[in-house]
């Protein structure tokens, strides 16, 4: 017995071929002439039997495949079994492509198969070939389908329909569910089907923690199968005799729900599951006219497209949220009936897939996150860059090759920070100014400029805290003036100076460090917060003008850091910080994926607190308030500086809050 193969080095048709290699026989493999190497390896990989295993040169695209004169007359009447799997398996691919691929390559598999006089051709198929039928659809339906709009359903419906009309060969069909990867081992080649939304599971595991309830989509009934239920079922059905001229639909006949199988993965990534799921056919009592015109609009199209962009969600997917069909597969159990072969469920095999596309598929594992890949030969400009979390953040991106401009008041330690960065090798240059200085401001942009031409990162760190109650501060507006003349208004007038030159180069990068006082709401930051929340406010407003225009802004809300500005509150020697190294790792983290916010779980948890339940909130934040009392500092005792010790009650406390500012 022989049979011929085309695809077998696609998915679905490696784990056939290795199937096929279990029984008697030499398998005719069909492999595009540029494509020997890869097929080669392989066989390596997989460990197939070279000599049972015959390779074929041709081309899909070409007549009869482009198979040869002599290989036709060395193949023709041996060949008993034709499984034809080669397609474009593919919602994103062009229409051309498809066409190309789908309906002329099922046509010249179909005049190979005819011309070696081949006893059976099995068509591998899909449950497109319906489209977006409303109901059940049998086995034995085809004319029926509906919805057929999408270039990948046609083209997937078409194909079927050439092999149904064919009158010169038996045939068989095989529809599969969507194929997603080994049950057992967790492997697929590409992200396709429900991998999509694994980055959106991904992101919502890297923000909230995994006990917190999340919104969702319900969505119709989706059919996902493994691929080695695929393909053992049709190695076992194309073996079975009399069932030629036979459909048979390969799925679920248990399917999930849109929003359960998300759930699934959400449980196998560890990541908040969407436990209020709203049904998305609610919708469609709005007319389809309407629901077109608003998806139309420029705005409602630029979100989405930016939504769908970041999250890596093909556009073509989001139609089959509310997918209507179900498949009826009387047809497949029957020929079954007494194998084993029977799809395994999800639940049992959901943490393989995530596992295997986390370890080898995850976008984020090509994404280039090397500082040096983000840096190098760019001019990034840092103040506050003499000590802390400045110079630290200074130190990493002149030792990936950037173009390291630091900015700070005092000279001497200016200079010896640049000169120990220029020493080991790093671009440096050093510029001294007080950023509370609007004028001093303006002269620090014009000269970066002219000695630099331009800035591609701008990072405002320097900045001033002060921690006093506000009935301490009745006679010290100037506390208010001073924070914000330096946190916001020095901030912004860099922001604006350097600006012009970003926008018109279409790209730029603005970080600024903010608190995560601005989301916990810290007593007796008043001043300190008001001033970060303003910077805030500024690069949200900012963002939706720029974004556009190639401009990135990241706020970081920075957790507690121990540097000098926190020195003068003696208790936060005893309460968990970041060191400064710590810290620029969260700017090093900005700089590469250049995410509109950095935050701490706990922060966010804060802020979604206060918004859901404010006055339970003000309850926290009052008994903090009274647990930590104004600093010897605060209140300009110089004699109590020394005696000052935080009590067990007040490191306990700072500890559960860890890294909010008390």
């Amino acid at each position: 017995m022989a049979y011929f193969v085309t695809g077998a080095t696609g998915f679905i048709g490696r784990h056939l071929v290795g199937n096929l290699l279990k029984r008697k026989g030499t398998i005719h493999v069909l492999v595009r002439k540029d494509s020997r190497k890869k097929f080669d390896a392989l066989v390596r990989e997989l460990g197939w039997d070279a000599k049972r295993l015959a390779v074929v040169e041709g081309d899909m695209t070409a007549g009869r495949c482009g198979v040869s004169a002599a290989q036709l007359r060395s193949l023709k009447g041996k060949v008993k079994h034709f499984f034809h799997l080669a397609a474009v398996y593919d919602l994103t691919a062009s229409l051309e492509a498809q066409r190309s691929a789908n309906i002329d390559g099922t046509q010249h598999a179909l005049d190979l198969a005819a011309a070696i006089e081949a006893g059976c051709f099995h068509h591998t198929s899909s449950i497109a070939a319906a489209g977006l039928y409303p109901g059940i659809f049998r086995e034995d339906m085809y004319a029926e389908a509906e919805g057929l709009d999408d270039p990948y359903l046609r083209t997937k419906h078409e194909s079927e329909g050439l092999v149904r009309r064919e009158t010169r060969i038996k045939w068989r069909i095989y529809r599969p569910a969507m194929v997603v990867g080994h049950s057992k081992t967790g492997a697929i080649d590409k992200i396709d089907g429900p991998y999509y939304f694994f980055t959106l599971i991904k992101k919502l595991r890297d923000v909230f923690p995994p006990w917190m309830p999340m919104l969702g989509l319900e969505g119709g009934r989706i059919n996902i199968v493994p691929v080695d239920f695929v393909a053992d079922a049709m190695d076992h059905i194309a073996h079975k005799p009399r069932l030629d001229g036979h459909t048979f639909h390969l799925t679920d006949p248990e399917p999930l729900r849109v929003g359960e199988v998300l759930n699934l993965f959400c449980r196998a990534g560890h990541a908040p599951e969407m436990t209020m799921r709203l049904d998305a056919r609610m919708f469609a009592f709005v007319p389809p006219s309407i629901r077109g015109a608003v998806g139309a609009l420029p705005p409602v199209k630029r979100f989405v497209g930016m939504l769908l962009r970041d999250f890596r969600i093909p556009k073509q997917v989001m139609k089959f949220i509310t997918y209507p069909t179900r498949f009826d597969n009387r047809e497949a159990e029957r020929a079954l009936r007494g194998s084993g072969i029977e799809v395994p469920k999800l639940e049992d095999y959901a943490w393989r897939l995530w596992d295997y596309w986390e370890r080898h598929l995850d976008p984020d594992l090509f994404i280039d996150r090397t500082l040096k890949g983000k840096v190098r030969n760019k001019v990034v400009v840092i103040t506050g860059g003499s000590s802390g979390i400045g110079l630290a953040t200074a130190q990493r991106v002149a030792e990936a090759g950037a173009v390291t401009v630091i900015v700070a008041r005092r000279e001497e330690e200016l200079f010896a920070a640049r000169d120990a960065m220029k020493a080991a090798g790093g671009k440096v240059f050093a510029y001294t100014a007080d950023l509370a200085d609007l004028a001093d401001c303006d002269r620090l942009v014009q000269q970066v400029l002219a000695d630099h031409g331009h800035v591609d990162i701008l990072i405002n760190n320097a900045g001033r805290s002060i921690r006093r109650s506000i009935e301490l501060s009745y006679d010290r507006f100037h506390d208010f003036e001073r924070t914000m003349q330096l946190n916001y208004f020095g901030s912004l007038r860099l922001i604006m100076g350097f600006m012009p030159s970003m926008t018109r180069r279409r790209k730029g990068h603005i970080i600024n460090i903010s608190s995560i006082g601005v989301l916990a709401n810290s007593p007796r930051f008043s001043a300190y917060v008001a001033s970060k929340a303003a910077l805030d406010a500024f690069s949200r407003c900012a963002q939706g003008e720029l974004s556009g225009k190639g401009i990135s802004f990241t706020t970081i809300n920075m957790p507690l850091v121990a540097t000098p500005m926190i020195a003068p509150t003696k208790m936060y020697d005893s309460v968990p910080t970041l060191t400064p190294d710590e810290a620029a790792g969260l700017l090093v983290k900005a700089i590469i994926e250049k995410p509109s916010r950095i935050t701490t779980r706990l922060g966010i948890f804060a802020a979604l607190v206060n918004a859901v339940a404010p006055k339970a909130y003000e309850i926290v934040m009052s008994t903090a308030f009274e647990l930590f009392p104004d600093s010897a500092a605060a209140r300009g005792d110089r004699s109590a500086l020394r005696d000052e010790t935080p009590s067990q009650e007040q490191i306990a406390f700072a500890a559960m809050m860890r890294g909010v500012h008390w």
